[in-house]
């Protein structure tokens, strides 16, 4: 990625390829996404997305690592309530499947095992000091810091765009998303927090 100052007409344009391409990865992946579509949807050119990202595969890990970052911003676990945590991310989910997309073409593209990113990239130091803090205070089960974090993760993708029984939408209504994330909150409740709590 460049590393030059963008005027505002550059910064404008750089947003609309973001955002352009993260629709094209989020429907496609990363092999069957096209350059051409994503340039076309904006409104740009080919010159100006390898000035900005390199390469595809370069735009691709961009918009990834973005987006892994927002919902570490956007949903972080910062109070003791871990089932709330799982609601909020089913929340996050709904309100932007791009997410958990770009996660499973990376998943099915890239690694289809161990971790989803390099260790490095890896965003989840505050979630398991939180975990493992909170165990400490008795409020979560025993158990591996990580394991209890991708157990409530699982679980708040249960109507994810990509499960394979149901994917929800922001569309249906209200009752039916507060009664799954009744369901939601009181399984994670049992599943991961203890009598203290």
């Amino acid at each position: 990625m460049t590393k030059k100052e963008l005027t505002a007409r550059g910064a404008a344009t750089r947003q609309r390829i973001i955002d352009a391409a993260t629709e094209e990865f989020a429907q496609h992946g990363i092999a069957g996404a096209r350059v051409e579509r994503i340039v076309a949807a904006a409104r740009t050119n080919k010159a100006q997305l390898y000035d900005y990202f390199g390469n595809k595969e370069g735009l691709f890990d961009a918009i990834f690592g973005a987006s892994l970052e927002r919902i570490v911003d956007v949903v972080p676990i910062d109070s003791s309530d871990v089932p709330d945590w799982a609601v909020r991310l089913y929340d996050e989910y709904l309100e932007h499947p791009s997410l958990i997309r770009l996660a499973t073409w990376a998943r099915l593209e890239r690694r289809p095992a161990g971790h989803l990113v390099d260790e490095p990239d890896r965003l989840d130091d505050r979630k398991l000091r939180f975990i493992a803090d909170a165990q400490g205070a008795g409020l979560v089960r025993a158990g591996e810091p990580f394991d209890i974090m991708a157990l409530v993760i699982g679980m708040s993708m249960a109507w994810s765009p990509v499960s394979n029984v149901y994917a929800a939408t922001a569309e249906e209504p209200v009752e039916v998303h507060d009664a799954r994330r009744a369901l939601l909150r009181e399984s994670v409740r049992r599943a991961v927090m203890t009598d203290a709590q």
